[in-house]
Order: structure tokens, then C-alpha cells, then sequence
């Protein structure tokens, strides 16, 4: 009875989640619960991350609403995700509150082949505009990846799995508190001989990923504590040149990311205040055939945020931001090294006028060294009439994007006149709980219109450079449905049409299929045994702007299973590509065949 009761408990929340009481995080960067967000969020949290047994955060990703990820061949290869259609470039990622997209980059994008799952315990991704709470990039919406945080008393977990390709994936970490004090570490471990990049190669490419994460948090008084976080990933690929075997290209990286806070309450608690220091650093260096290069990039912020609630129906939040990001890049003979200043202030009102109904709007303005101000505003909304039971929202959202350090001043390329990419975002969708939360449908409507895009030129200068060329646009529909029709099944689907397109030629943007589904099942036996399986299936897309060349459509099929062998010792397994299918995500690259993994875990 025990194995069966603590299967089903973990059952219960293993769906991407969407309770009526749920705390979102990433709409405003502040907590609200679901009934007050009138944008689209999809949370993954713990139980999902556990029971899908997926080692790759793009792969639980691919099966939310809205999303499109490519992969430059192996685990570890550049991995860029697009949200609602927007460029790669265009998704703010944020780890434990910290921005991490890469200065050092050609577009800021961050890339999500080194991102494994480990430690981390929740996911919140919201689609659309987002400028005014997260300034620069937020113009196709947010990745919110957030480790766990520590409570009360003492608490353990480790996992160990070996499988396919000499693959092993070991990861663990423990958390507690004792009077004012409360924190956590932990590490992760993945190594693999892996798969040739090259779809054409035979040649396998090795991956190593290490991955460390703590945090402590000090409490002082009810009022005043103090908020430390880090986190850090190494990895190291064998990789191959382009889409051509090579036994001497290969690639090692190291992202340090630092948060530290001090948060005050005033007034009674009326009013909060949060000052804090936030600090990413990414270094990347390559072996080639032409010789070593290599990328570092760095981005130190300061955040003041506070939150005045005068009475329980209205709040507001505003804050000042200073982003300074820079980039130094060696090889070839030369050396280059740019940065610059972003100043922000913004500002933002939530009022409830009316039971059921929250509204929210806000202003904010960033000013750059380089380019000058961004003005950008946003509004939203959420209202039910039955307590939670069903939720209309709608938002509007505007977006811009920075020129890259590389855009504006790489050498040769660069263009110092570059104007930021500007974004108007446009969504209306509902929420329908049934029968106690038995089935959740939630159905969105959406837009986006984009103009100053950036791309490549190449009847500038000498050898082209960069320019604001495209206007483009994105429109579809995204749905999702849960259904618990018993205790011991959940069922989860996901479906987008995503129609992303250049405005001037019409044509689709590369790697971006209009079509998606996701499909989960998982059911716990009654002596114990937890079984399930997910199908994604994606449609056809262009792997080139002209779309000259087509890439096919694939489904993808995953079954996993666990047995509780005691209270807190757990066995479990999984075969990812059963079908072993034959796909691609980028041209010429490869992908991961039918694999099979199993391994242990412990709690204590």
C-alpha cells in the first residue's frame, strides 16, 4: 500500500501544471497567483522533470504550447529555442533570476545544448512580449529555469542511470535550514560517448557536462534577509566540421552565474523592497582546422525593485536596472573586445476594480549607450466569474531587442547604427477546469508583428554586414489539456500552429514547423508499478530563409516506467526514439536513434 500511495501522490502533479492556486513567478518577476496573470505561462515542475526522466530542458520544452527548438547534432550541440516563431535570439532565459543570454554571441541567443536537467526543479515558460518587466530580448517570451528551494529540516536526493551510447548521468543534492540560515548545493554529472554530429558521420562525438548549483538564504529579522544563489555548468563536445566527420573540432565552454539580494519589508509589509547584484559569465573555446578561437562574454546587472500594495485590491511595482554587457574574442590572429551600458527604469500597476478581475499595465524605458531610448508599454488582463473555474485573459505586450556587441561592432560585419528590433504582441485565450480539475483546457489565440529585425546584409561593405532588414510576422493558436479521469492516469496534450512568416517575401522563417503535438500518458499500476509514455509529433519546416530546402516532418515516441522498491528507494528506466526514427532539426546534423537507459534513485 505504501509503493501504490506514494506513486499516485507523484502521479498527481506529474503533468505540466496549471492549479487554480498556483503561484507564477515569471509574468511580473514577482509572485501572483495564476487568477491574477493574464498572459500565456506553462509551468514544469518537479514531479513533471521526475517522471518524464528527460536529461535535456530543450526536451521537456518541445512539449509545451509554442515552442520550436533546433539542435546542431549531438547533446551538447548548439540548441536554440523559438517561442510563438520568434528568432532563437528573441527568448530571454533567465537561471535562478539571473539573465543569461550570451553578450559574446552573434544575437544574445542563449543556448540551450549545455542546459541539462540536474538539479534543476521547476520551469516556467510565458509566451509573448514581455519588455517591460525583462527589458532587452523578452519579444518572443521567457524561459524561467529555477533550481529548488531550500526549506525546514533536512532533505537528500541522488539518481544514478547508465545507458546507450556508454551514457552515464548521475546528479544528487541535499537542502536544509537551522534557525536563520537555509540552503542547498548540489552537482550533476553526464558523460556520453554519444553520436556523430554529422548526420553523414560515423565517427561518435563524446560529451562531457558537470554541473554545480547552491544557495543560502539569511533571515535576520521578519523583515531583512539576505538571498545568495550560484550556479555553474562546464562542458566539453567533440564535434565535427559542419556536417563533415572530424576527429579534431571540438568545443569547451564554462557559464558562471552569481545572484546575491538583499530584500527588506516596510510599512507593515505594504511595501518591499529587493536590491540586488546579478552576474553571468560565459567563456567558450573551439579547436578547429584553422586554428583555436574562442568567445568570452560577461553581463553584470543591478536590480532595485519594490512593491507598494496600499490596499489588497492594487499594487505597483517599479524599478531601476543598470546592465552592462561586454565580449572579448581571440583568434585568427586578432582580438576584439566591446561593451556597453543599458539604464532602466519601469513601471507597473495591478488593480483588482472588481471581484474576479485583475487588470494589469504598465511603461517601461531603456536607454543605451550605443542606439539611445526604447519606450516600451504593456497591458493584460484576467477575469472569472466562478471563482477560478474558468478564466478569460488577454494581453498585449511590447518587445525590443538590442543589437548583439557583434552586430553592432564585430569586425568587418558590424554596423554601430543599428536600430533595436521592435515587437507588438497580441493574445486572448481561456482556461476550463471540469469536474474538480478532472480536465483543464486552456486555449490561446495569438499575434505578433515585428519590424527593424536584424539579418545579415550583404551589399554593405566589403564582405556585408549586419542591418534592420525583415519585418515579420507570427500568428496561430496553442491548446492544452490534462485529464486525471482516475487517480493513477494523468493524460497531457499539447497542439500549436505557429504561421511565422517574412513579411516582405512571404516566405516561412527556417526552422519553424506551423504544426506541433505533444501527447503524455502515465498510469500507476495498483502493486506499485509506474508506467507511461510521451509522443511528440512535429511537422514539416524550411531549413533555410529562401525555403529551398525542406525539412521532414517527425513523431517521436518515449516509454518509461518506475517501481518504488521502498519508501524512498526507487528504480526506473526509459527508451527514448522507440520507433527509431530517422529526422532532423538542422540539415546535415544528426540525431539521436532508439536508446535505452536505467539507473536508481533515493530520497532521504
Amino acid at each position: 500500500m505504501l509503493r501504490i500511495s506514494v506513486s499516485i501522490a507523484a502521479l498527481l502533479a506529474a503533468a505540466p501544471a496549471l492549479a487554480e492556486d498556483e503561484i507564477i513567478v515569471t509574468a511580473l518577476g514577482i509572485e501572483q497567483p495564476r487568477d491574477e496573470v493574464g498572459q500565456a505561462v506553462t509551468v514544469i515542475d518537479a514531479d513533471t522533470i521526475r517522471t518524464r526522466q528527460s536529461v535535456s530542458v530543450v526536451d521537456l520544452l518541445a512539449t509545451t504550447p509554442g515552442v520550436r527548438f533546433n539542435r546542431s547534432g549531438s547533446l551538447g550541440g548548439v540548441t536554440g529555442v523559438s517561442l510563438r516563431g520568434a528568432e532563437t535570439t528573441q527568448t530571454l532565459v533567465l537561471i535562478d533570476g539571473v539573465k543569461v543570454n550570451d553578450p559574446s554571441g552573434i544575437g544574445d541567443m542563449y543556448d540551450f545544448g549545455n542546459l541539462l536537467t540536474g538539479n534543476i526543479q521547476r520551469i516556467e515558460i510565458l509566451r509573448g512580449s514581455n519588455s517591460i518587466v525583462y527589458g532587452s530580448q523578452a519579444i518572443g517570451g521567457v524561459v524561467n529555469v529555477m533550481t529548488g528551494t531550500p526549506g525546514t529540516g533536512f532533505a537528500g536526493n541522488a539518481s544514478v542511470d547508465y545507458g546507450y551510447s556508454n551514457t552515464l548521468n548521475a546528479k544528487a543534492d541535499v537542502s536544509g535550514g537551522s534557525g536563520i540560515a537555509s540552503g542547498g548545493v548540489g552537482i550533476a554529472y553526464f558523460n556520453t560517448d554519444g553520436i556523430s554530429s554529422a548526420a553523414s558521420g560515423t565517427e561518435r562525438d563524446g560529451y562531457e557536462n558537470i554541473a554545480a548549483n547552491a544557495r543560502l538564504k539569511l533571515s535576520f529579522t521578519d523583515t531583512l534577509n539576505l538571498d545568495l544563489r550560484g550556479y555553474y555548468i562546464h562542458a566539453d563536445l567533440d564535434t565535427d566540421n559542419g556536417v563533415v566527420d572530424s576527429t579534431t573540432d571540438s568545443s569547451k565552454s564554462d557559464q558562471y552565474v552569481g545572484y546575491a539580494g538583499l530584500n527588506l519589508a516596510l510599512l507593515d509589509g505594504r511595501l518591499t523592497n529587493r536590491a540586488a547584484v546579478t552576474w553571468f559569465r560565459i567563456d567558450r573555446d573551439y579547436t578547429s582546422a584553422f586554428g583555436p578561437y574562442a568567445y568570452s562574454g560577461t553581463n553584470l546587472r543591478f536590480e532595485y525593485e519594490g512593491i507598494y500594495q496600499p490596499v489588497d485590491q492594487a499594487k505597483l511595482v517599479f524599478g531601476y536596472e543598470h546592465e552592462r554587457p561586454d565580449y572579448d574574442f581571440s583568434g585568427f590572429g586578432s582580438t576584439e573586445r566591446h561593451k556597453a551600458d543599458i539604464d532602466s527604469v519601469y513601471a507597473l500597476a495591478v488593480v483588482k476594480p472588481l471581484a474576479g478581475l485583475s487588470l494589469t499595465g504598465g511603461v517601461r524605458h531603456d536607454d543605451h549607450s550605443q542606439f539611445g531610448g526604447a519606450t516600451t508599454f504593456g497591458a493584460n488582463a484576467n477575469y472569472t466569474p466562478n471563482a477560478g473555474a474558468t478564466n478569460i485573459r488577454m494581453s498585449y505586450g511590447e518587445g525590443f531587442k538590442a543589437p548583439s556587441l557583434y552586430q553592432l561592432y564585430g569586425a568587418d560585419v558590424g554596423n554601430a547604427g543599428l536600430r533595436p528590433e521592435r515587437s507588438k504582441s497580441y493574445d486572448i485565450g481561456f482556461d476550463q477546469r471540469l469536474d474538480g480539475d478532472r480536465a483543464i483546457l486552456s486555449v490561446t489565440a495569438f499575434r505578433r508583428d515585428t519590424r527593424n529585425q536584424i539579418n545579415y546584409d550583404y551589399s554593405i561593405g566589403l564582405y556585408g554586414g549586419y542591418n534592420n532588414l525583415d519585418r515579420t510576422r507570427a500568428k496561430g493558436v496553442e491548446a492544452m489539456l490534462t485529464l486525471r479521469p482516475v487517480d493513477a492516469l494523468t493524460v497531457t496534450a499539447a497542439y500549436s500552429h505557429v504561421d511565422a512568416r517574412d513579411r516582405s517575401s512571404g516566405a516561412r522563417l527556417p526552422r519553424r514547423a506551423p504544426d506541433a503535438v505533444s501527447v503524455s500518458a502515465d498510469y500507476v499500476w495498483p502493486f506499485g508499478l509506474s508506467t507511461g509514455a510521451t509522443v511528440t509529433m512535429v511537422g514539416d519546416s524550411f531549413n533555410d530563409a529562401t525555403n529551398l530546402v525542406r525539412l521532414d516532418g517527425y513523431a517521436i515516441a518515449n516509454i518509461r516506467a518506475s517501481f518504488p522498491i521502498m519508501e524512498k528507494l526507487e528504480i526506473y528506466g526509459r527508451i527514448d526514439n522507440v520507433t527509431d526514427a530517422k529526422y532532423a532539426t538542422v540539415y546535415g546534423y544528426g540525431t539521436y536513434g532508439r536508446s535505452a537507459f536505467g539507473g536508481v534513485r533515493v530520497r532521504f
